[in-house]
This record gives structure tokens, C-alpha cells and sequence, in this order.
């Protein structure tokens, strides 16, 4: 794996500016998901390796001030609506003063496809920022194609071939972002409860038997367990079917797909083990399956 310095470099990152900012991005990404990190720092060539950052970065801050605006309007919508015109701003002249921004319209400018799922995601943005939960699944679906789905292209049209058949790629990309983001919702139950976001449908609710206030009060009964449990045998259906994505990409970046298909498949896996435990705590992979998963696609990225 190269230093990040030669990483940059290789990446055609020379300006100092540039630098600082892309290397600021990679520490936050380093500290928010851990093992996609790694997946990228191990498995793509050090040429994207900045570029994925840099989206990611983008990504994730765009998604928290979302959130802070549904939460907090009145304080958290200014600093959406300030930060979607500096988006807007940037894109129409190719260049920010902002540390998120910049590098993203440098890797723009070097990976030109990037900018439509950019404005996509922004025009699907006020649905996060506007959330106020799902009467049932064709809501959630909804929210799936307009916010999550864009949200996802960002990293994955850097990462796939060009040249893929594009209702192939769309339909395993969808497939893929549908079981990760039912994934997310149940993972992370307890602390968007504590946001006051329920992101669960309503009618699943109502079917199974289970009050928000259930979940509110961390009530791991059978009825509860049941809930989360299809749900996430739900996810996981959806996820083994975006199982041919790695033939989509090209051969060098067929690594990192297939680790981070297995990192999501193993994040499923422990959520199911840990049951209603899900209620108070989030769960993951632990670092020693996590770590299998990083070495194994190394030494096949090797041979």
C-alpha cells in the first residue's frame, strides 16, 4: 500500500492546497466508517483511491447537515440551504474555497461522469432534510430511489466500468443500496430514535404488532425481535442479489467491490445475531472477520 503523500501524487494531486484538503477528508472518513477505509486504502488502485475519498467525504457531510435540519430546522435548514447554493455555486464555476467542496470538484473535473449523480443527489437531499418518516414501503422505496441511490452513485459510478451495461448496473446497484440502507435503518434504530426519526415504515409496525414506543423504550419482546429480524433477512436478500456487481467493474477495482459487498453481508449477519440487542446498540462485524474479509480480497487482488 502506498504512503498517502505518493498516493496523492500518483493521483496527479500536486497542489499544496489540494492536498491538505484531501488528506483533512481522509481523516474524517477514516474515523467514520473504519473498514470501508481500509477497503479502499488496501483494494483500489492509489490513482481513485483520493477520488472515492473525496466523494465519500462529500457524501457524508451533506448527509449530516440533512439531518441536522430535520432535527433542528431552526437552525439546521440555513446551513443546508447556505451549503446547497455553495454545491450549486461550485458546480457552475468548477471551483470552491470550501475543504469538502474543493476536492470534489477536482475529482469532478478528473472523473467528468460524477457531476450528474452530484446534482442528482442534491435534488433528492430535501427528502432526507424533510423526513418525516414512512407510512409504509412504497415511502421507504421512494426515499430509496431519490436520496439513497444517488447517494451511493457518487462512490460507485468512480468505482464501476464506464463501458457496463447501464440497466445491469443500475438494477444491481439498486438491488445493493436497497438491502444496505434497510440495513442501516435497523442498525442504527436506537440513535435515530434518539434524534426522534423513526426510519421504520409504519405498516410493518402495525403488522408485527409493535408500537414506536416500543421501540422507544427498548422493548426486546418476540414481536420486536420478529420486526427486526425480517427486516433484515429483507436486507440481506436484497444484497445477495447485487452479487455479480464486482463483474461490472474493471478488473483492478473487482477487490474492493467484493470486500465491500462481504464487509455489508457480514454487518447483516451480526445485527441478526445480536437480535433486539439492536435496539440499544448498533452491531458490526468483529475486527477479526472484518480483517478475513480485507486480507483475502488482497491476496486475490495480488495473484
Amino acid at each position: 500500500m502506498h504512503t498517502w503523500g505518493r498516493t496523492l501524487t500518483t493521483a496527479g494531486i500536486r497542489d499544496p492546497r489540494l492536498r491538505d484538503d484531501y488528506t483533512r477528508q481522509r481523516k474524517l472518513v477514516a474515523g467514520y466508517k473504519r473498514n470501508a477505509y481500509v477497503a479502499v486504502r488496501l483494494l483500489l488502485p492509489p490513482e481513485l483511491v483520493p477520488h472515492v475519498i473525496a466523494a465519500t467525504a462529500f457524501m457524508h457531510h451533506t448527509d449530516l447537515l440533512a439531518e441536522e435540519s430535520s432535527t433542528d430546522p431552526a437552525g439546521g435548514d440555513d446551513r443546508f440551504t447556505v451549503w446547497e447554493k455553495e454545491v450549486r455555486d461550485g458546480l457552475a464555476v468548477g471551483d470552491s474555497t470550501h475543504p469538502v467542496l474543493r476536492p470534489l470538484l477536482h475529482t469532478a473535473s478528473v472523473h467528468p461522469g460524477l457531476r450528474e449523480h452530484v446534482e442528482r443527489f442534491l435534488a433528492g437531499a430535501p427528502m432526507d432534510r424533510d423526513f418525516g418518516g414512512f407510512a409504509d414501503e412504497a415511502g421507504y422505496q421512494r426515499y430509496v430511489d431519490a436520496y439513497s441511490f444517488p447517494a451511493f452513485m457518487l462512490v460507485a459510478c468512480l468505482v464501476l466500468s464506464p463501458d457496463a451495461d447501464p440497466e445491469d448496473s443500475r438494477a444491481l446497484c439498486r438491488s445493493y443500496i436497497d438491502g444496505s440502507q434497510r440495513l442501516d435503518f435497523v442498525n442504527d434504530l436506537a440513535e435515530d430514535l434518539g434524534d426522534g426519526r423513526l426510519t421504520l415504515p409504519e405498516e410493518i409496525l402495525t403488522r408485527h404488532g409493535v408500537s414506536r414506543s416500543d421501540l422507544e423504550r427498548k422493548r426486546d419482546t418476540p414481536r420486536s425481535r420478529a420486526l427486526l429480524r425480517d427486516l433484515l433477512e429483507q436486507s440481506r436478500r436484497d444484497l445477495l442479489a447485487s452479487r455479480s456487481l464486482p463483474e461490472l467493474a474493471p478488473p483492478a477495482h473487482r477487490a474492493f467491490v467484493r470486500a465491500f459487498l462481504a464487509l455489508e453481508l457480514l454487518t447483516n449477519e451480526a445485527a441478526l445475531a445480536k437480535g433486539g440487542g439492536v435496539l440499544r446498540e448498533s452491531a458490526g462485524p468483529s475486527p477479526r472477520a472484518a480483517l478475513g474479509v480485507l486480507l483475502r480480497e488482497y491476496r486475490r487482488r495480488g495473484r
